[in-house]
Formats: structure tokens, C-alpha cells, sequence
């Protein structure tokens, strides 16, 4: 499991692990080689992603028979996106809501320039978040 925050951070870092986590969330359990197809890099660069994943406690293996099948740890995953929210700055502490605080404790002329600035921040998400939909599209 990693051992300091960074490093969590320094695991995730890299778009190759985020995708690898996707990839298991979506499908469930998989192989090196199913991975590797679906991602278009090389079996061993998607096993080197995974022992990082696994050493950080993100993924779990159990051999098979010859097939080694990777898969979410949900409980690792889950404290992964609790400190991920406790260092988030919008406010939300992992609720998703918006930062009624702020806003409850602002004056009246103040909160629409608030709400025009989380506005342009949700946009900006949504913008991020379609323009990885369409790039899952594109892929075979």
C-alpha cells in the first residue's frame, strides 16, 4: 500500500494507470494481454503499470491456471477517493455539492461573481469529461 500521500498522487499521475483503473472498473477482471489491446501499448508496459497499481494497493491479481486476472481493490479505491476529496479545494469535502458555506456567508452583490466562477469551473469539467468520451469512442 503506498505509504505517503504524494505518492498516491505520483501513481496516479500517469494517464496509462488511470485508464488501466477504468479499464477494471468497467470490465471487471482482466488480463496483462486483454489490457494491453485495449490500451495499444505493450503487455509488459501494462504489466509495469500494474505491479505500481498493485504496490500502491489500487489493484489486486489472483493466478489462474495460466491466466493471471487483475481487478479493483473497491476498499483501496474508496479510501483513494476519500483523501482525493479531503485535499479537493472547491469546497465540496467529497459531496459533489456546491460550496453553500461560501456562498451562505457572502453578501448578496458578491455571490453572483461566486456562482459565475463555479460555473466556469464546471464547464471547464464537463469539457474534460467529453473530450475523454470522445476519445473512448474513437478507440476499437
Amino acid at each position: 500500500m503506498v505509504t505517503k500521500q504524494a505518492d498516491l498522487f505520483k501513481v496516479l499521475g500517469v494517464d496509462k494507470r488511470i485508464r488501466i483503473i477504468e479499464l477494471l472498473k468497467q470490465k471487471g477482471p482482466l488480463g496483462a494481454n486483454e489490457m494491453s489491446e485495449m490500451l495499444g501499448i505493450t503487455p509488459s508496459a501494462v504489466s509495469q503499470h500494474l505491479k505500481i497499481l498493485k504496490h500502491a494497493g489500487l489493484v489486486r491479481n489472483e493466478r489462474k491456471g495460466y491466466w493471471i486476472p487483475y481487478e479493483i481493490d473497491p476498499a483501496a479505491l474508496e479510501k483513494c477517493g476519500e483523501f482525493l476529496s479531503s485535499v479537493c479545494t472547491c469546497g465540496c469535502k467529497g459531496t459533489g455539492k456546491f460550496r453553500e458555506e461560501e456562498l451562505n456567508n457572502t453578501e448578496d452583490e458578491d455571490k453572483v461573481a461566486i456562482l459565475r466562477k463555479y460555473e466556469k469551473e464546471l464547464q471547464d469539467e464537463l469539457n474534460k469529461v467529453q473530450t475523454q468520451i470522445e476519445e473512448l469512442k474513437k478507440e476499437p
